[in-house]
């Protein structure tokens, strides 16, 4: 039996609208990735990941990233986190390490409260139970000790938690409470996380942020060691995919831009893709 499996990438608000305009690209040529019996979502691809595992209409979405942002507040990307995240590398390449002291870092940062941002998450998230189409792993980081953790429907966590916790950038959201722990984005193990995958025999990896930085794995190491036992199709963000995300991959001004370049980008993917998908 064949099985297959979808990652989906971190890469925020324009990493969300991207993907989603390439998954409603694909569609639109007959090549369905809500087929899978696996979806992996990290930090951007946890909110489209619990929609696409759950079965939610693909064009539907694709359509709601094209609204105007109204009342909606860019979060930012500024240098002095950048530097923050470079500080807790130094001295240490042992990943799970460096993750710890991200996540310190994180639970002492000056942000929203946590019930505010779990909200926001919940009001725009129209999936409110873990989907049985799919097996969904929903990936996050302890941000005391930097152990790694992907939650599923069988760990008894809540879907708006889980989603919550993968998308919590440290230093920008607060770090979310699960069963007495803080968890942080699950990005910063690795930008996909795409070798859980490992096992499946086709493979379709979106990955908006596809470098690793620091200890952190890039996509491409992990899909070439996916190649090894499957078939694996791996889209990354064109130039013009890039040039719409902007400076600012968490500003909503650059939602829509990013939804139609994913659109455009389908067409340029989708040979390989339905290759990886059905072969």
């Amino acid at each position: 039996m064949t099985r297959r499996a979808v990652v989906l990438g971190g890469g925020g608000i324009t990493g969300i609208a991207w993907e989603w305009g390439i998954l409603a690209g694909l569609l639109k040529s007959g090549v369905d990735l809500r087929d899978a019996d696996l979806v992996v979502g990290t930090s951007a691809g946890s909110v489209v990941g619990a929609q696409l595992a759950a079965g939610l209409e693909i064009t539907e979405r694709y359509e709601a990233q094209l609204a105007p942002p109204d009342g909606e507040v860019a979060a930012t990307f500024g240098p002095g986190l950048w530097a923050r995240y470079a500080m807790a590398m130094l001295g240490s390449r042992t990943p799970q390490r460096v993750r710890a002291r991200i996540g310190r870092m994180a639970l002492r940062a000056k942000t929203v409260p946590e019930a505010t941002r779990v909200g926001v998450i919940e009001s725009r998230l129209p999936v409110r139970e873990w989907p049985d189409r799919a097996h969904l792993l929903i990936t996050a980081v302890d941000a005391a000790t930097g152990e790694f953790r992907a939650f599923d429907r069988k760990a008894g966590v809540p879907l708006v938690l889980a989603v919550a916790a993968s998308c919590a950038v440290p230093g920008v959201w607060p770090p979310v409470t699960i069963e007495g722990r803080r968890y942080i984005d699950g990005g910063f193990r690795s930008g996909s996380n795409a070798d859980l995958a490992a096992g499946y025999d086709r493979v379709v990896v979106l990955a908006p942020l596809p470098r690793g930085f620091g200890p952190m794995t890039g996509v491409a190491t992990q899909v070439e060691a996916l190649r090894a036992t499957a078939r694996v199709c791996l889209i990354t963000p064109d130039r013009a995919a890039l040039t719409s995300f902007g400076r600012n991959v968490l500003d909503p001004a650059r939602r829509a831009p990013a939804a139609r370049a994913g659109l455009a980008q389908a067409a340029s993917a989708l040979d390989e893709a339905r290759a990886a998908w059905s072969g």
